[in-house]
């Protein structure tokens, strides 16, 4: 497992001041393998349903069983279509991930982030960023291409060198 994590204060060999991204990078949320076993999960649970329907038919339903049998339908379907058409893009010092809601994080927002990628699952484990907010909260970050989220968290190094650094003056006792 490679984990790499990193405040802004942390400005390590490898992040320069002078390093900038060539214009917007893109990818999708998650994997090819991830996207398709999504297409055909839905599909096999659809399958499932239309091959139950003379079943389905011949319940009795009450409203409750019929509305939640109705919303499950519904949001594995929204889950899934998400799963495929979901997309990580990172430009002008933010990265925005559409999912069933956006996700969008600010490079000065950032507090601290590790990057969580496994190079030998990355077929059906996106590479992901788990991103502190300095006002509090925690965001999941995907994406396909690691190329992105390693550029983000060079934003942050870049952005946190730029910033100055606290003072640490505390006040001194009275000299005898």
């Amino acid at each position: 497992m490679t984990v790499t994590a990193a405040t802004p204060a942390d400005a390590g060999p490898g992040a320069e001041a002078g390093d900038a991204v060539a214009g917007p990078l893109e990818s999708a949320a998650f994997p090819p393998l991830v996207r398709a076993l999504a297409v055909l999960i839905v599909a096999g649970l659809a399958a499932f349903a239309l091959w139950s329907l003379p079943a389905l038919r011949a319940t009795d339903w009450n409203f409750s069983a019929l509305s939640t049998f109705a919303l499950a339908a519904v949001l594995i379907g929204w889950v899934g279509w998400w799963m495929v058409f979901s997309r990580t893009r990172f430009a002008e010092g933010a990265v925005v991930q559409t999912w069933l809601w956006d996700k969008r994080v600010r490079a000065e927002d950032v507090a601290s982030f590790k990057i969580v990628h496994w190079p030998w699952l990355q077929a059906i484990v996106a590479p992901r960023m788990l991103v502190r907010r300095r006002g509090g909260g925690i965001t999941w970050l995907h994406a396909a291409d690691p190329a992105l989220l390693v550029a983000f968290g060079q934003a942050v190094v870049r952005q946190g060198m730029q910033q100055p650094a606290p003072s640490s003056t505390s006040p001194q006792p009275p000299q005898p």
